[in-house]
């Protein structure tokens, strides 16, 4: 089977926004106008083709990364539509990873928000190009203009508008193109299916020929014959505005605005021509493929004849398909009913069903090829991040890092004959969410499960709930805390056990010195002239580490502590590596209580909106929950406070936001990084969590 379109003319890109900037809406409208739809979806309404989950359609926002495929001017375009949500982080990195470009959307009333911050550095992290939509010009607040100057400001990025709008607020009629310099107005009978084009209305002429003079300058910047050509006041032609933004913008020296209403139907299709114009193929992306394998680095080109190299970035549980597991094809061509190697867990894999997925829909596929982005059913033991190649020529590709979980509750099925189903769902979820961990507390005879916030979690009971038909009972949210130490210790611990026969004998000297924050944990091997038989030291290390999962201070993880291996003695019989390990685990107990130890909590940057009249409560709430406000603004006459709230204090704000201010205010919130905890508090902790395992 041959491919449909050439490389050259692929297009995958993602949509990326803060919460409620209208990602699924320009999506819905996308569809439609390429023709893949015959009705627009709205999320308001729980209709939206791209949030087809129950729990999406309920609440009116994304969860889940949803894929799909549409055409336009003879282009192919897998489109992909994130989470705005803090806590479904992990859908937009995982996309991010695999995707060649993306719009990054702006609500033209709020501008750049905390989440948009999030995202543009999540594709900053993988270089991905970028052209930018300001979305929602309809609204009251609406200000083109100062979007544009803050994208610029926030991301100190080359923010060049290619359009700009006729009108805002209510009286936002339609956009200039400053390419081809004409007025385009949107039938709204049609839903803005058909547009016409006019000469540019007299009283926004001027100001169209000044960002027209903008745009062509800031082109004429990127090539120096473009830029002679410019200050000889010759006219720069359309093909060559539209060669240069192409090359800046692959190249992320520039970033492409344009705007628009999603909801009002206007400004999708001049949108619909940057993604093919602007966006690159998969082909144009540099370095194409950076790789290894076991000659050391190598270069797989985006060609159906090379050898075939895959990343599986998200798998999904289908109660209709099994596992699905999503691809991005890199090199090669990949055909129904092949085996290929998945080289991060050295396994071969048979290749079952290929799909091209429009949301939970599916087409399939003989055969997909370098640069599709594709759904694999059969693969049952792939995870996210995995490689998968030819047997031949096997290669590693750079895996996908996710953030660790933030807050755990306990949870146990309401009638004991539910126990199988529930473990049995819990894996599976787990399995398409490297976020969400499932854990058993031995001590406490639990099962724990730890996600990204509260709203992961009810989303996860509620899947449990619906598509596993488990009814589960769970605990109050807990707080992922860390247990570090303070100052540098050093001393000894000597394991030794005789009980008739072999004994146990292991003799370690550790130095423990805390590290700063973030830094992690690290082993240094400091033996000489053999005190401790190499063969020991990975024993003493894994001890140290099993120790350090649960923590002596609190029972909490430790982090951010340096071990050092200073000295040792060991016995020619009872020695071994069971020894050893233990030497270790006991040693590193007993030195970290002399570290002075404290407990670290998880601390959130918080930004709440709120009208001015309720300004002092709102502030007032943010300083109640242990709060430090960094800064109080006014932005389009609602005004916005910024604050670091400890995460554990943060449980249930938005029913008390809510009631502050009579439902007006909204706050968002994501995490920034683990600080001390008081030492009063940090009393009450441990004493509260030593006495529960008492009890347990």
């Amino acid at each position: 089977m041959a491919r449909k379109y050439p490389i050259s003319k692929i297009r995958n890109i993602g949509i990326m926004a803060h919460i409620d900037a209208g990602k699924t809406t320009v999506s819905e409208r996308i569809l439609f106008y390429s023709g893949k739809t015959h009705k627009m979806g709205e999320v308001h309404d729980g209709g939206a083709t791209m949030d087809w989950m129950e729990q999406e359609r309920e609440r009116g926002i994304t969860i889940t990364s949803a894929a799909t495929s549409t055409e336009w001017r003879d282009h192919s375009i897998s489109l992909i539509d994130t989470p705005g949500h803090v806590d479904f982080t992990v859908e937009v990195e995982r996309s991010l990873r695999v995707l060649d470009g993306a719009v990054a959307l702006f609500c033209a009333v709020a501008g750049v928000q905390p989440q948009s911050e999030k995202v543009w550095l999540q594709s900053e992290k993988y270089s991905v190009p970028k052209i930018a939509f300001v979305n929602k010009m309809d609204r009251v607040g609406a200000d083109f203009f100062t979007v544009v100057r803050e994208i610029q400001d926030e991301f100190q990025a080359n923010a060049v508008p290619v359009v700009i709008p006729i009108g805002q607020e209510e009286d936002f009629r339609g956009i200039v193109d400053l390419v081809h310099m004409k007025a385009v107005f949107y039938d709204e009978t049609s839903f803005g299916q058909y547009f016409h084009e006019e000469e540019i209305p007299e009283d926004i002429r001027a100001e169209a020929e000044t960002w027209r003079a903008n745009l062509v300058e800031k082109c004429a910047e990127q090539d120096d014959a473009l830029l002679e050509k410019f200050l000889e006041g010759e006219e720069l032609s359309v093909d060559e505005i539209w060669g240069i933004l192409r090359q800046a913008t692959i190249a992320r020296r520039v970033v492409p605005v344009y705007c628009g209403s999603a909801f009002k139907n206007k400004g999708i299709q001049r949108l619909l021509d940057g993604i093919v114009h602007l966006l690159p193929a998969p082909n144009e992306i540099p370095p194409i493929i950076c790789a290894t394998d076991e000659r050391g680095d190598t270069r797989r080109e985006p060609a159906d004849g090379d050898p075939v190299s895959a990343l599986a970035f998200k798998i999904v549980a289908d109660k209709h398909m099994g596992k699905l597991t999503y691809i991005r094809i890199y090199s090669g061509t990949l055909g129904a009913g092949t085996t290929v190697l998945n080289s991060t867990q050295d396994k071969t894999q048979r290749v079952g069903r290929i799909l091209r997925m429009h949301a939970n829909r599916q087409e399939a596929l003989e055969e997909a090829f370098a640069g599709d982005i594709v759904a694999v059913v059969g693969m049952g033991e792939t995870k996210t991040g995995d490689t998968l190649c030819d047997k031949e020529h096997p290669i590693h590709l750079e895996a996908i890092e996710f953030p660790a979980p933030v807050i755990s509750i306990s949870i146990k099925p309401l009638a004991q004959a539910d126990s199988e189903k529930l473990g049995e769902a819990l894996l599976r979820l787990a399995d398409e969410d490297p976020t969400f961990v499932v854990n058993y507390d031995h001590e406490t005879s639990e099962t724990i499960i730890s996600g990204m916030g509260e709203l992961h979690l009810e989303i996860i009971v509620d899947r449990i709930k619906r598509e596993f038909n488990v009814k589960a009972d769970v605990g109050r949210p807990e707080v992922a805390y860390r247990e570090t130490g303070t100052r540098r210790v050093e001393g000894s611990y000597k394991h030794v056990k005789q009980s008739g026969g072999r004994g146990q004998y292991g003799h370690v000297v550790l130095v423990l010195e805390p590290l700063d924050p973030g830094a992690g944990f690290e082993f240094v091997n400091k033996i000489v002239g053999g005190r401790i038989p190499s063969e020991y030291i990975p024993a003493v290390e894994k001890g140290i580490i099993k120790a350090m999962t649960s923590g002596p201070y609190a029972g909490y993880p430790v982090v951010d502590m340096r071990v050092e291996l200073v000295d040792g003695s060991y016995h020619d019989v009872d020695s071994s590596d069971f020894a050893f390990q233990e030497a270790g685990r006991a040693g590193f107990k007993e030195l970290f209580l002399k570290t002075n130890p404290e407990l670290l909590e998880p601390v959130m940057s918080v930004e709440a909106v709120t009208p001015e009249e309720f300004m002092g409560p709102v502030s007032s709430s943010v300083c109640q929950r242990r709060g430090r406000i960094e800064s109080m603004e006014t932005v389009k006459g609602t005004k916005v406070v910024n604050g670091m709230v400890p995460l554990s204090e943060m449980f249930g704000y938005s029913n008390s936001l809510r009631t502050l201010t009579q439902g007006r205010a909204s706050f968002s919130m994501h995490f920034e990084h683990y600080e001390a905890v008081p030492f009063s508090l940090a009393e009450q902790i441990v004493k509260k969590r030593r006495e529960e395992n008492k009890v347990r």
